[in-house]
């Protein structure tokens, strides 16, 4: 194995959980709780949240700590060594337990959590209980496994991790390299899966597909979101080349859900498709959104199935790419029905309309303050930006909206900031508290070749960075329509949730 894809011990400070998208989250975020109270004061009373906070019980919060801390020792996913040979190992010891129920298995490059979560909503729905694998995490470690639509308790977390600590010894003990703290967590969640029991698991994987640590499983149903161009160093430099790691989650006899693609991306899942003998659906063709309007808190939609016509949903999510996530959505539980090509049969339209209007996914276009409008989005690479400022122009009446980008310095930020530039008046640049994070000084230089260094501000910390966008919209006064948008990274917008008080006590 040559150096490059080694994977390395992990440095002084390992914390890097993100394992997809982000990576290496202060636990404490020692950093930003000493601007937040400030911010808290100014943004109001706490939302009620989807997302849980630190343990109340000081006990609990021990403990979590604890098991936070042993996973801080495991090297993180951006120092990779392709394989599922460890998983594979961990999960043979553990019983398959990934074998006890059915799954839905999701890739792709943007999209993929809210299709997730909106796949369990629907499964939930039709009263299945559904356990769902997500990463990376908002706030807290423990969301990233659900069962019955919730993140599992803390005590529940902490349990499963020391029930299987003894078999992630064991394996780490007769690998080359120890388990990393995404494959910890894929093993404690297939456990977590087994024991409660769930109906059916909504995996999605962390990057990639082939040798993505999820990708143990044989799903029913394989769903591809759109594929472009993020984290080319490890998938390929090319939608094809992309689609060729991320088709590696299409098993033999199953159904792929194929969100639309670009051309050459699309011809690699058809192909892969066709060697394994997998039936095919695709967006545009076999389902679709039909049609979608504005509306107050979300959009209406009618969504064509595999089976048919599903009129007047109600999504409370903004944007187009939203309303496309649906579709994949409703199409991946119709497959897993066996609706389509099977049975040409819609699902109850009363139930599809009760579990899409229920659908949460915090931090993507979400409103977390008024007077001004403070909206999140975890957009990181410039599609996912593109898609955000086509839908905070289309839902949001901002006459002028203020940015605040903290990004991870191995993405392609010049690309997210041309794709705000046209929607942004101004944009304050910042980091959040990890060291994953650009560079201000690199970042501000950045920022001002896209957009003039007038239009340019920096600030280091992020609370900071959240006061002075503030500042700046209010600026316009009341209600003249100003607004702030925090975007860059998964973690910038987690800790800008902390420093604005949302969910702090769940």
């Amino acid at each position: 194995m040559s150096d490059e894809h080694r994977p390395h011990e992990p440095e002084d400070s390992p914390f890097e959980e993100i394992v997809g998208e982000e990576t290496d989250r202060d636990p404490d975020l020692a950093v930003i709780e000493a601007g937040s109270r400030t911010l808290r004061a100014q943004a109001g009373p706490p939302q009620q949240d989807v997302v849980p906070g630190r343990p109340e019980d000081p006990e609990v919060d021990r403990q979590l700590r604890r098991v936070e801390d042993e996973l801080a020792t495991r090297w993180g996913e951006t120092k990779l060594e392709p394989s599922v040979k460890r998983i594979a190992a961990l999960v043979d010891v553990l019983g398959e337990p990934q074998r006890a129920y059915p799954s839905v298995h999701i890739t792709g490059t943007n999209g993929k959590t809210s299709t997730a979560r909106m796949i369990e909503a629907l499964f939930a729905a039709f009263e299945l209980r559904p356990g769902r694998y997500s990463s990376p995490h908002v706030q807290s470690v423990t969301e990233r496994i659900s069962i019955d639509g919730a993140p599992v308790p803390h005590e529940k977390f902490i349990e499963t991790y020391d029930d299987i600590k003894p078999y992630i010894e064991l394996v780490d003990s007769q690998q080359d390299y120890r388990l990393s703290f995404f494959e910890v967590l894929t093993g404690m969640a297939y456990a977590a899966f087994a024991d409660a029991p769930v109906d059916v698991a909504v995996v999605e994987v962390g990057m990639g597909g082939t040798w993505d640590a999820t990708n143990v499983i044989d799903a029913n149903v394989a769903v591809i979101t759109p594929i472009s161009l993020d984290h080319t160093d490890r998938l390929g430099e090319t939608p094809e080349q992309i689609a060729v790691e991320k088709s590696g989650i299409v098993k033999p006899d199953s159904t792929v859900v194929l969100a639309q693609q670009p051309v050459e991306a699309a011809s690699v899942v058809l192909k892969k498709a066709v060697e394994v003998d997998a039936t095919v659906a695709r967006e545009g063709m076999e389902f679709g959104v039909v049609s979608r309007e504005l509306a107050v808190g979300g959009q209406q939609l009618t969504l064509r199935g595999l089976g048919g016509e599903y009129p007047d949903i109600f999504l409370p999510l903004h944007g187009a790419h939203m309303a496309h996530n649906a579709a994949v959505a409703l199409a991946a539980v119709e497959a897993f029905f066996g609706i389509g090509q099977q049975q040409a049969r819609t699902l109850d339209i009363d139930v599809i309309r009760q579990a899409f209007a229920s659908v949460t996914s915090p931090g993507r276009l979400e409103v977390v303050r008024t007077s001004p409008t403070v909206v999140l989005d975890a957009a990181h690479n410039p599609g996912g930006a593109r898609a955000t400022a086509e839908a905070v122009s289309e839902a949001f009446g901002f006459t002028r909206l203020v940015g605040v980008v903290g990004p991870s310095g191995d993405k392609d930020v010049r690309g997210m900031l041309e794709a705000f530039e046209p929607i942004f008046a101004e944009v304050v640049v910042t980091r959040n508290s990890t060291h994953r994070a650009m560079d201000v000084d690199e970042l501000a230089g950045l920022a001002v070749e896209v957009f003039g260094e007038e239009r340019v501000q920096v600030e280091p910390r992020l609370d900071s960075a959240l006061e002075e966008a503030i500042t700046l919209a209010e600026e316009e006064g009341e209600y003249a329509g100003a607004g702030v948008l925090v975007t860059g990274s998964v973690i910038t917008v987690g800790e800008a949730r902390l420093l604005l008080g949302v969910g702090r006590n769940r």
